[in-house]
């Protein structure tokens, strides 16, 4: 138990109606947890609002309920909270109720379309090396050292976010390294989390059909960089255009990493290969085990943070040379007949331009390129014909097929997607629904020496058709016809 004023420290604009002293027994935000006792918090989500459900969170036994506009009514025992934002106060009431442990952490956050999950990923196991204790919060899973637990966001919510990072501090981690997604950030999952330092690494065309548009989708990534507070450190890429406008506003130190101009952090890509890479930063060249061009910002990005945190930067890169990427991230597999199977996570046109530029980079010439592609359901349809046409550029052939479709007809996915294709690639595609199929089709089509890109799903286990779930693995189902 603990008392509401407590709970409540540092939410601005508060107007309570009711006993300002109760205590309380802990928080909810969904009505199917509400105990007795609890704070019941009322948030406008994108589709239903919390605060249709006050009675309802009241019957469960809510003692206070915290709103953006009291309800009319007689309420006896029941105190209200009027906050400005509610989704703001669940992050900062779910803080001072676990304690407020992202103060105790050295919490590094990334934002950017894509390399976030393999940047923290780097960065866990970097630090692990190191001797340190360390967390996790990623896309794939979430970790306290050795311990995965489950995801389902790339940002968990502002409670499960908190208890999270309150486990982490009880388990002794000195870091936490963990993606903020643009969602998260729009929904106030990070509100009253406190950033030793925040990241960047690109922006591309992706999730428009939560931001309506690619000025919302920047303004919420700028958002975290303008809430860093001033012993923070902003890190960003300023190959991307948007790298300089994420820096407009912070108040935290700010620094820079590229590949192509002078910066804090300077790297340059000298040899790559299918299975490594040459990369020189601040003038120490060394070889990694990470492949392509996204992949050297990844490691540079990674190597800059690490050294902003105290570390030894010849130790960093020691370490860094011999780690591997996050799963389903240019994940590599390899056939008896010499036929190589590339699994990446590829899910954006931008994405998907990087991972085949990178296998161009590697091809002698000789060797076929068959992709693997498909859309996501109820997400952004305008990239769907974008990325058949980029496929179709960077491949022999391309098999249209099935990603997650979710609520969607998957065919009407992929005709959406068929809308990219020229006549001038027709002849080179294949339109298969069954995502299973579509792999096998691949390595049938495939000789020895061959390399199938199997992209958009990358570490994912299931796949999501008509709201179920059915498990399903690109790398094993692959592996499977080898």
């Amino acid at each position: 138990m603990k008392s509401l004023q407590s709970i409540l420290k540092g939410i601005k604009s508060v107007e309570i109606s009711g006993d300002a002293t109760c205590r309380v027994s802990g928080i909810a935000f969904d009505t199917r947890v509400v105990e007795k006792g609890n704070v019941f918090v009322a948030i406008k989500g994108t589709h239903v609002d919390g605060h249709d459900f006050i009675d309802k969170a009241i019957e469960s036994g809510a003692g206070v309920i915290v709103c953006e506009h009291f309800k009319e009514g007689k309420y006896s025992g029941i105190t209200f909270v009027k906050v400005k934002d509610s989704g703001e106060a669940l992050g900062m009431v779910a803080s001072n109720w676990y304690d407020n442990p992202s103060a105790e952490l050295k919490l590094v956050g990334i934002t950017g379309t894509n390399g976030k999950t393999t940047t923290v990923t780097l960065l866990f196991n970097l630090f692990r090396e190191l001797g340190y204790r360390v967390g996790l919060v990623s896309t794939i899973h979430n970790k306290i050292d050795d311990k995965i637990i489950p995801t389902t966001h790339t940002t968990p919510d502002a409670l499960a976010l908190n208890k999270l990072l309150a486990e982490m501090v009880e388990k002794s981690c000195e870091y936490c390294f963990m993606e903020v997604s643009s969602h998260a950030m729009v929904q106030k999952r990070v509100a009253g989390i406190t950033f030793t330092g925040g990241l960047f690494s690109n922006l591309t065309h992706d999730h428009l059909d939560f931001h309506k548009s690619f000025e919302e989708y920047l303004r919420a990534k700028k958002s975290f960089f303008d809430q860093l507070p001033e012993d923070a450190f902003a890190l960003v890429n300023i190959d991307d255009k948007n790298g300089r406008v994420m820096l407009q506003n912070t108040k935290a130190l700010q620094k820079t990493y590229s590949l192509r101009t002078m910066a804090d952090f300077k790297g340059r890509l000298i040899e790559s290969r299918l299975d490594s890479t040459l990369i020189e930063i601040n003038g120490q060249e060394t070889w990694c085990r990470l492949v392509g061009v996204f992949n050297c910002y990844n490691l540079l990005v990674a190597y800059g943070t690490a050294v902003l945190l105290g570390e030894d930067p010849l130790q960093v890169l020691t370490i860094l040379s011999n780690l591997q990427a996050a799963e389903g991230r240019f994940d590599t597999v390899k056939s008896p007949t010499g036929v190589i199977g590339i699994i990446d996570y590829a899910h954006t046109p931008d994405a998907l331009q990087n991972v085949l530029e990178t296998i161009e980079q590697l091809r002698t010439g000789n060797e076929s390129l068959i992709t693997v592609v498909g859309c996501g359901g109820d997400r952004d349809a305008a990239k769907r014909p974008v990325m058949a046409g980029i496929a179709c550029k960077g491949s022999n052939r391309v098999i249209i097929t099935s990603d997650n479709p979710r609520t969607e007809d998957p065919q009407s996915i992929i005709n959406e997607m068929m809308a990219g294709v020229g006549k001038e690639y027709a002849r080179q595609v294949l339109v298969i629904a069954d995502r299973r199929e579509a792999i096998r089709t691949a390595y049938a089509l495939a000789n020895p020496g061959d390399v199938i890109l199997i992209a958009g799903k990358g570490h994912e286990k299931y796949q999501e058709i008509k709201g179920v779930r059915y498990p399903f693995d690109d790398k094993q189902i692959l592996a499977d016809n080898f």
